[in-house]
């Protein structure tokens, strides 16, 4: 039992409700990035400067052709500019999304010794589950959040013994919405194809189609903090997966960097962010963009994020920039690698880069 409480006190919900007024120095950031660490519900309210793109999927399956490619030029035109948007008329229903974000609020309003009963094991490997970041880049870093973790799609590939059963809505939710989810991740695969000259099923093929791509959830939950301006809930970095589908419970966090500044994305009504992820950027050859992005916390309001990463199997498939979007003046700009060796060349760069900044 002595065990269990040690990992119980190191969870950042532990922690945030302990009546603690300044951070542990794990927590704070390094000084370069706290010059850029503002209040994110003042940072929300700005209208001028570049605001993420929404974009209406209302059309993308419109009978006129002419209305139809319209949609899909303001997807492509999101996913080249920006790599990240704002996604309405999505298709997905209002209801399963409601009871999703019920459900993992509720998981998450749970007493932390419940929740440690689904806890990860990060030493062994074992990601699924529960979990904090643990201190292992070399910076020592931690960031504010808690989470849990687990593939949701394809349901042969789910290893039902660590989903929640409380609350009973829990798995039924989950998995209406991995389903609806995975359609709409096909359409959007589909646009892009087509916005790069392909035929509009080869994007879906060469991230591993209906059997191999990998739907894995990350609940996100961000505690308030006490000294929101020196932590960050999640630190910069670009996202692995093909596509990233995030919903949210419309408190602000989520910051892009675009043009040199972080822009803070707005809480759009009835919206899921969608990220273009490293695997749709190496296949384009960089033409559509996997924008750096990071996650900020705040003292008034507990945010929470459903974060579902679309990823390409491991090893079974190389990845690099299609042959049709390889042209002499515009070369390959990513050298081949399987989703697992591009996983262990950014933790290697990441790790250097942080011990150079030593």
């Amino acid at each position: 039992m002595a065990a269990q409480v040690a990992v119980a006190g190191s969870r950042v919900e532990s922690l945030a409700g302990s009546g603690i007024v300044s951070i542990p120095k794990e927590y704070v950031r390094p000084q370069e990035e706290l010059t850029s660490i503002n209040d994110v519900f003042e940072e929300e309210k700005k209208v001028e400067g570049p605001q993420v793109p929404t974009v209406d999927l209302k059309d993308l399956d419109s009978e006129e052709p002419a209305v139809r490619d319209r949609c899909r030029e303001e997807l492509k035109k999101a996913a080249t500019d920006w790599g990240v948007m704002h996604l309405v008329n999505h298709g997905i229903s209002e209801d399963i999304i409601n009871r999703v974000k019920v459900a993992g609020k509720t998981f998450f309003d749970l007493p932390v010794e419940e929740k440690e009963k689904y806890a990860n094991d990060q030493a062994s490997g074992k990601i699924a589950g529960y979990g904090s970041k643990l201190a292992n880049n070399a910076s020592g870093q931690l960031e504010w959040e808690d989470y849990f973790f687990h593939l949701i799609f394809p349901e042969d590939k789910r290893d039902m013994s660590i989903w929640p059963k409380t609350p009973s809505d829990y798995i039924e939710a989950t998995s209406q919405y991995s389903k609806q989810l995975r359609v709409l991740a096909s359409k959007i695969l589909s646009a892009l194809s087509l916005g790069l000259g392909l035929e509009e099923g080869r994007l879906e093929k060469e991230v591993g189609g209906m059997e191999e791509l990998l739907l894995q959830m990350k609940i996100n939950y961000y505690p308030k903090c006490p000294q929101p301006e020196l932590a960050l809930g999640v630190e910069a970095h670009t996202d692995i997966s093909a596509l990233t589908f995030i919903l949210h419970n419309m408190v602000p966090g989520l910051q892009l960097f675009y043009e040199g500044k972080w822009v803070t994305a707005k809480c759009v009504p009835n919206s899921i962010i969608m990220h273009i992820g490293d695997t749709i950027e190496i296949l384009s050859n960089r033409k559509y963009k996997s924008i750096l992005h990071r996650g900020l916390v705040n003292k008034e309001k507990v945010r929470i994020s459903w974060a579902v990463f679309c990823e390409p199997p491991k090893e079974k498939i190389i990845l690099k920039p299609l042959p049709e979007v390889v042209t002499e003046s515009e070369p390959a700009v990513f050298p081949p690698r399987t989703f697992a060796q591009h996983i262990q060349h950014k933790l290697f760069r990441k790790t250097q880069e942080a011990l150079l900044a030593k």
